[in-house]
Parts: structure tokens; C-alpha cells; sequence
């Protein structure tokens, strides 16, 4: 309570001082002194310093022939050894002089003298006066560590009431130089929170305080703070390449405390953007795809409660649905008789069965298509075909998941005139034929349509 009051009334002589002055006229060169002028004499209390201001007052010059007063000031530092003219106050009725032109912690020399219009009194005695040294800084300050991606300063608010502002400078760890960072208006902050860092760096962080007149502080001890680092990244992850319309994905869980989930990432290339597809609490996925020998690249990254992100790519790992078994290769495809007879070779162990795909071509705009499925062995035979037609025959693969293969090299076979097929003669051996003779002629007069049948026993008559 002392303190403050005495601060108020500090503040106030001094605004009281420089209103009192005003400084225009310059001594001359020719000095013609008069003993008999007035000298100045100081008040009691005459002289009051502050970090950036010296303040005078004396007592009342009362003789009429005095027009003002010359001011002399010497630092300590200048290699005068007396004050030098420094400023003229233009009226002898001025009793107090602010001085703003000084540094804090500094000594300086003052002299002053009256004069009139053709001469001047003798100088007063000098006066030595040293500047307040410069406000000290918050006595306490202290950081929050292993915040994500911040850091918390605290400190203690400054005890002196002529503090407005806080200045807070940081400096990263490789830097050399502090920077100021933010202006915190009001003597009670006591925080402030640092945002936007980078992950696991240290920084270093320090407070200024600024008065309402300017005057900043010398800078306070420096507190180092260190950001939160990312959590452990992925190191091990697996995906399949035989699952069919899926490929199944696993990797090494997370040891991390504050552990809060996964994020799986997709892309179709190693190199290009990779979505975000899944979070997940458990350390796998099973991507469904409805596609055969799809691939795609995967990353896995954790994320703590926090919302920090490990790092994740720089481990990708590639999966694959199941491809398409093999076609087969048709190996004998010719007439016997009124029947069509087609052999092929299995080339893939995968492979359990077969479909045929027959297209009829009656002519230009005139044909129809039918599906021949559940075909165990590699021969098939269509009996009884129509004469003068164009028939076109395409075999397909089909394993135990019901994965289709690409179509093989297609057969067309154009059958003669009806005068020449003669019939061909029955045999013991048994296969399986698709539609009966009725439905075949039936499905025949049928344009640009398809049909799926069941398989039947088909004739390998004349093979």
C-alpha cells in the first residue's frame, strides 16, 4: 500500500513537473554575468527519479528581471567534465523541470541558471541524480511439460501496479535468438498456452513486463518446456493374397498407454493418396472387395487420447483378393453327325468345373446366346444342332469359391445344309447335356436372348 501510494504520487509530481516548463530560447555565446541575479535553489524534495525521467523543482524566482532559466546536464559517461547547455525555460514563473531524454540506470549532472535580456545569473550548484534501474521481471515462472503439440507457462502476476502487459518470448532448442510470441494485456494473467507446436521439440520461453508508460522489463529466468511425442508407429503389418472378394489385414498391437485407436489407411498405388477407410479398436480388418485379383496398398497409424497421430508411411504393405483361376484351352471342336462335339484342357488345379457359353447366329440380326453350367468333365457335346447355323463356343473355369475365369480362345463352327447331316450313331458313353431337345428347339426361334441350364448327359457319339 506505501508502495503504491508513493508511485501515485510520483507519477503525479512528474506529470505536474512537465507541465510547468517550457523551453525555447538558447543562451548566447557572449556571457555577461550579473552577480546580483537570483540563483536557483531546490526545494527540500527537489529532486525525484524514475527509470526513464528526472524531475526538478525549485523555489519561486520573484526578481522581475529574470526571463528564464538555462538547464545544463552532463551523463556520465560524456567526456565533458561539467554540463553542457542542454534546454531554455522561457519564462522565470516555471518552478519544476521534467527531463524524459535519460536511461534507465544511468547518472547524469544537472546545473541551471537565470537570465535576463543581457545577461545571466551565476550557475547553481550541480546536481548528480541516477535513473531507477529497469523494473525487474515476474519472480516466478514455471512450464507445463508433455502437452500435444503445446506448452503451458505459469507464473506469478508482478507485485508493482504500474505493470500493464506481459511480453512472452520463446526460442526453439536450435535457435539462438528469443522472439516475442504474444502482448498478454492486464498486471493478474498469470498463463499462457502455446499452440501449434511440434511434436516431441523442446522450447525455451521467458516473460517480460511493459508499464503503462512504455518501460520494458529486463527478461525473466527461462523455463524450457517439452512437447508430448508421437506414439510409437506400426512396425509389422500382414495382408492376405489368397481370400476371395477380401483380403484380410493384421498387425502388431500397440503398446502405447494412452492408446485410443487405429487408423487404416487404403491406396491403389504404393506412391499415391491413401484414404482413411477404418478406425478401429482391434489390430485387424477384413476389407471386403467384390472384385477377383484386386490389390491394394495398406497403412496402419495409432492415435493416443490426446489426438495425436503416429507416423505411417513408412510401412506399406500390399494385399490382393484371389485372382481368377485360369481359362481353359480348348483342344478339339467338329462335327460328328447332327451333333457338336468340344474338348478342352484344364489348366488350372484350382478349377472344379466348367461353363460353356454358346452364342446361335441365325443370320445378321437373328442370335441368341445359352449357358451350359455344372460341367464336371472337359468334353461337352450339343446334340441335334440346326443345319446352316453359325455356332460359337466359349469355355469359362469355375473353382470351389464360385470364381469365374476369363473366357477362352472361342470356337465357331458353321454347321451345312440339313441334306447333308446324316445322324450321328449311339454310343455307350455317357455326358452331360444341358437342355432337352424340346427346350433346344424351342430356345432356337428365340432372338438376341440368353438361357442358363442345368446340365444333362451328353452323347459322345463318333469321338
Amino acid at each position: 500500500m506505501k508502495l503504491s501510494l508513493v508511485t501515485t504520487l510520483c507519477a503525479a509530481s512528474l506529470l505536474l513537473l512537465s507541465g510547468c516548463a517550457e523551453l525555447t530560447v538558447e543562451p548566447t555565446k557572449k556571457v555577461t554575468v550579473d552577480k546580483t541575479l537570483p540563483v536557483v535553489n531546490l526545494t527540500k524534495n527537489g529532486v525525484i527519479t524514475d527509470m526513464k525521467t528526472v524531475a526538478f523543482e525549485w523555489k519561486s524566482i520573484t526578481d522581475p528581471r529574470v526571463e528564464g532559466i538555462y538547464v545544463y546536464k552532463k551523463a556520465a559517461t560524456d567526456k565533458e567534465k561539467e554540463p553542457k547547455y542542454y534546454k531554455t525555460i522561457d519564462t522565470r514563473f516555471a518552478t519544476h523541470y521534467l527531463d524524459r531524454g535519460v536511461e534507465p540506470n544511468k547518472q547524469y549532472s544537472y546545473a541551471f541558471r537565470v537570465f535576463t535580456k543581457n545577461s545571466q545569473g551565476l550557475n547553481s550548484k550541480v546536481f548528480v541524480v541516477k535513473t531507477l534501474p529497469v523494473l525487474h521481471s515476474v519472480v516466478w515462472i514455471h512450464s507445463i511439460e508433455g502437452l500435444p503439440r503445446m506448452a503451458k507457462i505459469i507464473w506469478r502476476p508482478h507485485s508493482s501496479e504500474r505493470v500493464a502487459k506481459y511480453i512472452i518470448e520463446r526460442r526453439a532448442f536450435e535457435d539462438k535468438e528469443f522472439e516475442k510470441i504474444a502482448e498478454l494485456s492486464g498486471r493478474l494473467n498469470a498463463e499462457y498456452i502455446d499452440k501449434d507446436l511440434a511434436d516431441n521439440h523442446v522450447y525455451m520461453y521467458r516473460i517480460r513486463v511493459k508499464t503503462y508508460d512504455g518501460i520494458v522489463s529486463a527478461p525473466s529466468q527461462v523455463v524450457k518446456s517439452v512437447t508430448k511425442p508421437l506414439p510409437d508407429a506400426i512396425m509389422k503389418i500382414e495382408a492376405t493374397k489368397n481370400l476371395p472378394k477380401e483380403i484380410a489385414l493384421k498387425w502388431s498391437a500397440s503398446k502405447q498407454k494412452d492408446f485410443e485407436r487405429y487408423y487404416l489407411y487404403r491406396s491403389d498405388d504404393v506412391d499415391g493418396s491413401y484414404d482413411l477407410i477404418a478406425k478401429l479398436y482391434n489390430n485387424h480388418f477384413n476389407d471386403k472387395i467384390n472384385e477377383d485379383g484386386k490389390a491394394y496398398f495398406y497403412r496402419v497409424s495409432v492415435v493416443d487420447k490426446d489426438g495425436l497421430e503416429s507416423e505411417h508411411d513408412k510401412n506399406t504393405v500390399m494385399g490382393r483378393t484371389l485372382v481368377k483361376p485360369a481359362a481353359p484351352a480348348i483342344v478339339e471342336a467338329k462335327m460328328n453327325g447332327s451333333n457338336i462335339e468340344i474338348r478342352w484342357q484344364k489348366n488350372d488345379p484350382r478349377a472344379v468345373s466348367y461353363k460353356v457359353l454358346r452364342e446361335l447366329k441365325k443370320g445378321w440380326f437373328d442370335k441368341s446366346t445359352k449357358e451350359f453350367r455344372g460341367i464336371r468333365n472337359t468334353y461337352f457335346t450339343e446334340k441335334n444342332v440346326m443345319p446352316d447355323r453359325v455356332y460359337t463356343y466359349r469355355i469359362y473355369s469355375i473353382d470351389k469359391n464360385g470364381i469365374v475365369s476369363l473366357p477362352s480362345t472361342k470356337v465357331t463352327i458353321q454347321t451345312p445344309e440339313s441334306k447333308k447331316i446324316t445322324l450321328a450313331p449311339k454310343v455307350e458313353a455317357v455326358q452331360e447335356e444341358v437342355v432337352n431337345s424340346d427346350k433346344q428347339s424351342k430356345s432356337d426361334t428365340v432372338s438376341d436372348t440368353t438361357e442358363v441350364v442345368p446340365t444333362q448327359e451328353l452323347d459322345l457319339n463318333g469321338l
